[in-house]
């Protein structure tokens, strides 16, 4: 079966069904093993991708026979001239084009670690106390979005500012495409206002820097040997009462191979703050041997790579005018209080669909075997 939808602009997107049907047939088989749960994170994993391709097929198949059949519909309708039957079929196609337009979005997060929970950090750069206030600002906004979107948010990790705001602060975001949205807004964020730090409010510029990681599960092998790890604690500074006064809760680790270090002193245990430490870490080891993989492939096809984190991807005006820009898809807005109240999906959308040249009024083609 063959089903085409012609003219519906702005894309094109080939869904591969006897592929995708493949896929669970073998996810189902392996599920269905005596010694399947075994290993419990590792079966969770294989879970969540065969719900995730069940319910794409489940929709393209749908969509498909809901196509066909009101297409049908309508050509009856106008061989008998029935206008009221035109006009429902005309609302159920609009809305089959609506529901497409949702679907083909989701086609977008065609990445591997898409599917992944994000770790989200924002980091406070030049501005002093304007740059922190600013980071918290920033840390607010992905709590709000993530919450709207109905993703699970918390807290990992947080280090208050000297006078306001913070130091930095590190989300963790789980819920379905979390890495696959959450990864647009990594980079730097400029923040133009009249200070309120400045006794003589004038206007101040800020930096805060944003990290996107996906989280590592067990199925991904990132190998951290205790011997390559310096493991020190010390006491946890701001708020938590006295337990956070008198023990050495919070934990800093060293990757010696790397360089990298990690610390968490959210928890108030030293144990969970270790476990979130070493989280994070095989995070930030999977993004170094992810991008060591893409200069290489550049690298191969003799292509130049901007690397590191210091590109400004977005600035926030609230003075003299008020407005917030995406220098890389121009996408803009004067709504600066939605946004930073966590409306941000607009920047989020515009990104995606810039980030993989999506132009040209084509056909969206669905195919299936006999």
């Amino acid at each position: 079966m063959r089903s085409y939808v012609s003219a519906w602009p702005r894309s094109r997107c080939v869904f591969d069904l006897p592929t995708k049907v493949k896929q669970i047939a073998r996810l189902e088989e392996e599920s269905s093993d005596l010694t399947f749960w075994d290993d419990s994170q590792a079966a969770q994993v294989v879970m969540r991708r065969l719900t995730t391709l069940q319910e794409e097929v489940g929709f393209w198949r749908d969509f498909s026979v809901q196509l066909n059949d009101n297409f049908e519909m309508l050509e009856l309708a106008r061989e008998e001239n029935d206008a009221a039957t035109q006009d429902e079929v005309t609302e159920e196609l609009t809305q089959l084009k609506a529901d497409l337009d949702k679907q083909e979005f989701e086609l977008m997060f065609s990445g591997p670690y898409d599917d992944r929970p994000a770790l989200l950090s924002v980091n406070a750069r030049e501005g002093g106390t304007d740059s922190q206030d600013w980071a918290e600002m920033l840390l607010r906004m992905y709590i709000r979005w993530g919450e709207g979107r109905r993703f699970k948010v918390q807290i990992l990790d947080l280090s208050p500012g000297d006078e306001a705001g913070i130091k930095s602060a590190t989300l963790e975001i789980v819920g379905r495409k979390a890495f696959g949205y959450a990864r647009s807004e990594a980079g730097q964020h400029r923040l133009v206002r009249l200070s309120p730090f400045d006794s003589n409010h004038r206007r101040h510029t800020s930096f805060a820097l944003v990290e996107v990681l996906p989280e590592v599960d067990e199925a991904i092998e990132i190998e951290v040997r205790d011997e390559d790890v310096r493991v020190d604690t010390y006491r946890a500074t701001g708020a938590g009462g006295q337990h956070i006064n008198k023990t050495d809760s919070a934990v800093r680790l060293t990757h010696l191979p790397s360089g990298l270090v990690v610390t968490c002193q959210n928890e108030r245990s030293q144990i969970q703050n270790r476990e979130t430490a070493l989280k994070i870490l095989k995070a930030r080891l999977l993004e170094r041997e992810i991008e060591r993989r893409e200069e290489e492939q550049a690298r191969l096809k003799g292509e130049h790579r901007a690397t590191g984190w210091g590109s400004q991807i977005r600035s926030y005006v609230l003075h003299p005018y008020n407005m917030v820009k995406d220098h890389r898809t121009g996408y803009e807005t004067s709504d600066t209080a939605a946004t930073l109240n966590g409306e941000i999906e607009p920047f989020i959308e515009s990104y995606l669909r810039w980030s993989i040249g999506r132009n040209g009024d084509t056909a969206i083609t669905v195919e299936e075997d006999e």
